[in-house]
C-alpha cells in the first residue's frame, strides 16, 4: 500500500482537494493518508464495498474504543446515542423510528412551503451586492428542518450557532478552543431540547418531535435528544454547503435558465451533488480481519471513504472533472451508502430542486462578484461566502 502526504488544512487543498483525490486513485484502490495515519480510498467501487459490507461499521469494536478526555465527556455522552455513530441493531431501531415520521410523502408535501420560504428569503435580500450564503443558503435549510421537527423559527440563529460549533469537532483544524465551544454548544442544545420535549409531551403537535415522543419506550430520553440534535445539525449543515457550492457552480458554468426547468432539475441537482458535494471524508471501523481491494486489514482498523473522490472516479463517470448539465442520473456518493445512507437525502434533494429554479428565475441577472473561496472546514467542503450582483 502506497503512502501519500497532504495536509487537509493546506490552503491549496482547501480550495481544490480534487487533484489529491486523483493522486490517491492513481496510487491504488486504497492508500495510506500519512497526515491522518489513515487508509483511504477514492475509488467508487472500493468505497461502495466499504460502505455496504456489514463487517465494517461506524462504532469501533469495544476493545478499540478511543479514550475520551474528561473535558470532552459531555459532548460524547450525546454522540454516544446518535444513530450516525451506531451500528445495527441499535442504529436500525433508531432509524426506523425516524423513518416512520420522516416519510417520503411527508417530505414531498413540504414543496409548497419550501417554495414560499424561498420567495420570502429572496424578497428580504438587500439591494446591491449580496452574500447568498449568509442571506439565503444559511436560512432556508435550518428553517425547513426546524419547522419539520417543531422547533420555533425564532431559535434558528441558536440552532445554526450550536450546529456550527458541534461540527467543529470533525474538522481538521480542530483545537482545544473548538473542543470547548463544541461541548458548550452540545450542552446548550440538549438543555433546550429537553425543555421542548417536555412541552411537546404535555401538548403534542403534528411535528417530528411529537411523533418521536409518541414512540414511547422505543426511544430513551437520551436517544430522543441525540436524534433531534443529529437531525437538526445534519438537516441543515450539509444543505447549506450544497446550496452554496451549487449556486457557485451554476454561475461559473453560466447555466441557461432552461436547464432548471421541471423536467431537467432532477438531473441538474444530482450533478451538483456529484460534482462538488459537502461531505468529503466518511470513516468506518473494521470489525473482522478481512481484505479490501487485495489489502489485508485487521479488526480495529479505521478506514476512510473519500466520497468526493469517488464521485470523480473515471471508472464510474465519463469526464468526471466536468460539470455536465444533462448527465445521466445514477447513484452518486454524496449521501454515503449502505446502512448509514443519509436519512435526510430526500429532503435535501427537494430543497435544492425547489429553491434553485426559483432563485434563478427571480434573479436572472445573477453574477459572481469575485471568485468564491472555500472555508477551512475539512472534512466538509463549503464556501466562506457567495457574493453576487444582480
Amino acid at each position: 500500500m502506497r503512502t501519500l502526504k497532504q495536509s487537509p488544512t493546506d490552503p491549496a487543498f482547501v480550495q481544490n482537494p480534487y487533484p489529491f483525490y486523483d493522486r490517491v486513485r492513481a496510487a491504488g484502490p486504497v492508500v495510506m493518508w500519512e497526515d491522518y495515519g489513515l487508509p483511504v480510498s477514492a475509488s467508487a467501487a472500493t468505497i461502495g464495498v466499504i460502505l455496504r459490507d456489514r463487517r465494517l461499521g461506524r462504532a469501533p469494536p469495544p476493545e478499540f474504543a478511543p479514550a475520551i478526555p474528561p473535558h470532552l465527556a459531555p459532548f460524547y455522552a450525546i454522540e454516544a446515542h446518535s444513530m450516525l455513530e451506531l451500528d445495527p441493531p441499535q442504529q436500525t431501531r433508531l432509524r426506523s423510528q425516524v423513518l416512520r415520521a420522516f416519510t417520503s410523502r411527508r417530505i414531498a408535501g413540504l414543496a409548497p412551503e419550501i417554495a414560499a420560504l424561498t420567495h420570502q428569503l429572496i424578497d428580504a435580500l438587500p439591494e446591491g451586492p449580496v452574500d447568498l450564503l449568509a442571506g439565503f443558503a444559511q436560512h432556508l435549510p435550518v428553517i425547513v428542518i426546524a419547522r419539520l421537527l417543531g422547533v420555533p423559527e425564532s431559535r434558528a440563529p441558536d440552532l445554526v450557532a450550536w450546529s456550527n460549533a458541534m461540527v467543529g469537532m470533525y474538522q481538521a483544524r480542530r483545537d482545544r478552543r473548538a473542543e470547548d465551544a463544541a461541548v458548550a454548544a452540545a450542552l446548550a442544545f440538549s438543555d433546550y431540547l429537553r425543555g421542548l420535549v417536555a412541552d411537546r409531551t404535555r401538548q403534542p403537535g403534528d411535528d417530528l418531535i411529537s411523533h418521536l415522543i409518541a414512540a414511547g419506550d422505543q426511544l430513551s430520553p437520551e436517544e430522543l435528544i441525540s436524534t433531534c440534535i443529529l437531525l437538526l445539525n445534519a438537516g441543515h449543515e450539509a444543505t447549506v454547503h450544497t446550496l452554496g457550492n451549487g449556486i457557485k457552480c451554476l454561475l461559473e458554468a453560466k447555466v441557461p435558465a432552461e436547464a432548471l426547468a421541471p423536467d431537467r432539475i432532477e438531473a441538474l441537482v444530482e450533478e451538483i451533488l456529484r460534482y462538488d458535494p459537502p461531505l468529503h471524508l466518511f470513516l468506518r471501523w473494521i470489525h473482522e480481519d478481512m481484505e479490501i481491494a487485495g489489502h489485508p486489514f485487521a479488526r480495529g482498523t479505521r478506514i476512510g471513504c473519500l466520497l468526493a473522490g469517488g464521485n470523480r472516479d473515471p471508472q464510474a463517470w465519463e469526464r468526471p472533472e466536468r460539470f455536465i448539465l444533462d448527465r445521466l442520473v445514477k447513484p452518486n456518493l454524496a449521501f454515503g451508502g449502505g446502512a448509514h445512507f443519509c436519512i435526510g437525502a430526500p429532503l435535501a434533494r427537494l430543497e435544492l430542486q425547489v429553491a434553485l429554479p426559483i432563485l434563478f428565475a427571480r434573479l436572472p441577472g445573477l453574477r459572481l462578484k469575485g471568485k468564491p473561496r472555500y472555508a477551512d472546514l475539512y472534512h466538509f467542503h463549503g464556501l466562506e461566502r457567495v457574493v453576487v450582483t444582480r
